[in-house]
């Protein structure tokens, strides 16, 4: 391929010189010059440079025959251009002693000097043609390949002899390095071969490492009939795969073209560990449209339930499962086992673990017993790998959580994640250590150890697309406990979508629990029935104990106890089955206490302060909610001790409890009648919550204030004028500021005296306009 670029000329030194030379030549002296350059390097656009006469120009002498070259041995002044293959004995006798011009790609630098273009379209002129100047010509001052540059690459490839056809679909399909199979699939030698190449080289189409230039690449991939594309493809794919090599880049563009065969389980295989997906895709094609064989669909199956599709998995499972005795009916039955689990159905999903009787589904299916209930003891050795490893750990942490050893399980769960980030998403896990240590840690009050172990799990994808919704709503919970309201539902919503039964759990506790610490019972109300929803999905079992105490409060807040109730007890005789360990039945009793007073039920609340109190000498957590609970039930009670409230509250925020934390310091302020009391435990509720406190202000909080500009609020005044604002009742302003009701109204009725409001309508304008102000 050629170009005219007269007048735009972009030549070095040396070539100028010659080219001055050949120009200044007299008639009569003798002269003979050669340039040698691949297509596209300019040689046309060099000879048109060309004024003297007497000067004999002959272009693209390589398509010359011998006669015709040696007919041009007499001429005095000769100037030849001629591409370096096919290489001509006739024409390198005629070239002997000749001046000998080499033209070179543009630079990066001429190729700005050519166009006059800004640096990002140079870049990417540069980067597309690799500074060929005929392509740089073809292409111009543009940032996308248009369809006519392509389509000027068609009558330099239509006349290309077939071999060398073959080689540049080769080349595309990222083959042109690979001698070994251009040998096999052009049928030739490897001299043969190499010839082939040099051919290839003198197009101009081929990079300094005999890759195809991107520009090129587009251009032969969207000139080549498709069927040519895919039969080389194919051969290359064959060829590659009895030699073992990978065959996924050659077989990924032959998706979706309607062939199949074992080339494709091959790349699956390969895709698998980093994208699940094409996998699932790909063994689906090396079927060709036929039932898979049982090594097929159980390779699948994996694929599927790795990429999220736990229907497909469990179908292509169930297939397997059902067949004749065949070994990957293992294989199979682990699939469903994950899928199951994720699904929340634990104890048919330990059933399958233990019907599979591999060395990891021996481990998976102890947590599963544990996690349903039942005691096991065992410890199946495990195959030397992260997996196993990482699975035997997982097994003994969740045992010794439920045998009273807390601060030895979440350091085994700790330990089974770090050793199985290295592995990321290439795993299928029932459930990953980094939730089972979060969990633990919550349940035992080690907020930052769960934070640390998720945004670890996060990071390295640990478990992949399966684990990856789970880990971030646990990331959640922990802000949720910690009072950051606002950030927890925003991860909430950051992973909206079709969940597994498993992650609905959650997601639902979440949205109730943050509604219920927000005081919003619209939104509590209308995600009850959705609680109710996810908890008959999700039978009961260990690692699902933390939704059921937000739902108990939520069921108390809304009146609705007897459809919790049956769950509940199941919780409880969970537990009692696994000899009540305090790790997990502390949370729960925890969450029960709190809904026991918000139903103002005195004697299940202190039932529940009682089974916190069995455990008070266990751990230093137990120690600190036993008390707090005490402490709390004192203060709804009317018996306040700032002393005592202060202690606790301070205590529940040292293992994580932030906004239980505060809440206790707010309701003991609103129910002491000691003024300085009041004021101090209010500065420690809003302390805890993280935010500003002053004793002026909180003293300010109750009482009359006098502001001679009527135009401006104090402070406390702002935030219920704000609440207000938003729509929230007096209760709800109360319980988020930790005043009660009626000093809301107070506030409201100081406001519209102050501002001279005719009605409450002009009030919340006014409100309106000095807020926003």
């Amino acid at each position: 391929m050629s170009v005219t670029t007269r007048a735009r000329l972009v030549l070095d030194a040396s070539v100028r010189g010659v080219l001055d030379r050949i120009n200044d030549a007299a008639e009569g002296s003798r002269l003979r010059v050669v340039v040698v350059a691949p297509g596209g390097y300019g040689k046309t656009a060099l000879l048109d440079e060309i004024t003297n006469s007497a000067v004999r120009v002959i272009d693209d002498a390589h398509l010359l025959d011998d006669a015709a070259l040696r007919e041009l041995a007499a001429e005095p002044l000769l100037v030849l251009a001629y591409r370096p293959w096919p290489r001509r004995s006739v024409l390198a006798e005629l070239t002997r002693g000749a001046v000998t011009v080499s033209l070179e790609p543009f630079s990066r630098e001429q190729v700005r000097e050519f166009l006059h273009a800004p640096k990002p379209v140079v870049d990417f002129v540069f980067a597309q043609t690799g500074g060929v100047p005929g392509f740089v010509a073809q292409l111009g001052a543009v940032t996308e390949v248009p369809a006519e540059v392509l389509s000027a690459f068609r009558a330099e490839l239509d006349w290309l002899d077939p071999d060398l056809q073959k080689f540049l679909l080769a080349a595309e399909a990222g083959a042109a390095q690979r001698l070994d199979l251009l040998s096999a699939l052009l049928d030739k030698d490897f001299d043969e071969v190499s010839d082939i190449i040099e051919a290839a080289r003198a197009t101009g189409m081929l990079a300094e490492d005999g890759t195809l230039l991107p520009l090129a690449h587009r251009a032969v991939g969207a000139l080549t009939r498709a069927e040519r594309r895919i039969a080389v493809r194919q051969k290359l794919a064959q060829l590659q795969l009895e030699r073992g090599g990978p065959v996924l880049e050659l077989v990924r563009p032959l998706l979706d073209t309607g062939i199949g065969g074992p080339v494709f389980a091959a790349a699956a295989r390969e895709a698998l560990s980093s994208d699940p997906a094409l996998a699932a895709r790909l063994f689906k094609a090396s079927t060709g449209g036929g039932a898979p064989s049982a090594e097929t669909a159980a390779a699948w199956a994996t694929a599927s339930a790795m990429a999220g599709d736990l229907d497909g998995a469990l179908r292509l499972a169930d297939q397997v499962i059902s067949a004749s005795d065949t070994p990957h009916r293992r294989t199979a039955a682990e699939v469903a086992a994950v899928a199951l689990a994720h699904r929340g159905q634990l104890a048919r999903s330990t059933e399958l673990f233990r019907w599979a009787a591999t060395p990891y589904a021996a481990a998976f299916a102890g947590v599963g017993l544990i996690g349903t209930g039942h005691r096991f003891e065992e410890t199946p050795p495990q195959p030397p790998t992260m997996l196993g490893g990482a699975a035997s750990l997982m097994l003994q942490g969740v045992r010794q959580s439920v045998s009273g050893a807390e601060t030895a399980a979440l350091s085994t769960l700790v330990r089974a994640s770090s050793m199985l980030e290295p592995a990321g998403g290439a795993v299928l896990l029932p459930d990953s250590p980094a939730a089972l240590a979060a969990l633990v840690a919550v349940h035992c009050g080690e907020p930052n150890v769960a934070e640390s172990v998720l945004d670890r799990a996060v990071e390295t994808g640990t478990g992949g697309v399966l684990m990856s919704v789970r880990h971030r709503l646990l990331q959640s919970w922990l802000h949720m406990l910690r009072g950051n309201l606002a950030v927890a539902r925003e991860g909430l919503m950051a992973v909206r979508g079709v969940f597994e039964p498993r992650d609905w759990i959650f997601a639902v506790a979440l949205e109730v629990g943050v509604a219920r610490r927000n005081s919003d019972l619209a939104t509590l109300r209308r995600t009850w029935e959705q609680a109710c929803e996810a908890v008959l999905r999700h039978p009961v079992d260990l690692f699902s104990l933390l939704p059921l105490g937000e739902f108990a409060a939520a069921a108390a807040r809304l009146r609705d106890q007897e459809r919790l109730a049956p769950h509940l007890a199941q919780a409880l005789g969970l537990l009692r089955a696994l000899g009540n360990p305090p790790l997990w039945t502390t949370q729960l009793h925890w969450g029960l206490l709190h809904a026991a007073i918000i139903d103002e039920n005195s004697a299940a609340a202190e039932e529940h302060a009682a089974a916190l109190a069995v455990n008070r000498e266990h751990s230093r957590y137990c120690a600190i909610v036993s008390a707090a609970a005490e402490c709390w039930l004192d203060v709804v009670a009317g018996k306040v001790d700032p002393d005592r409230v202060e202690l606790a509250a301070r205590s529940l925020h040292a293992v994580g409890l932030w906004w239980d934390a505060s809440r206790l310091a707010g309701q003991a302020a609103i129910r002491t009648s000691d003024r300085q009391a009041m004021v101090r435990l209010l500065d420690c509720a809003r302390l805890l919550q993280g935010r500003p406190v002053s004793a002026r202000r909180a003293a300010e909080s109750d009482s009359p204030v006098v502001v001679e500009d009527a135009g401006k609020l104090s402070d406390r005044e702002r935030e219920v004028a704000q609440l207000v604002l938003e729509g929230m009742t007096y209760r709800q302003v109360g319980d988020r500021l930790f005043i009660s009701a009626k000093t809301v109204e107070h506030h409201m009725a100081r406001m519209r005296q102050r501002l001279g409001s005719t009605s409450r309508s002009d009030l919340l304008a006014q409100l309106r306009h000095i807020v926003g102000a």
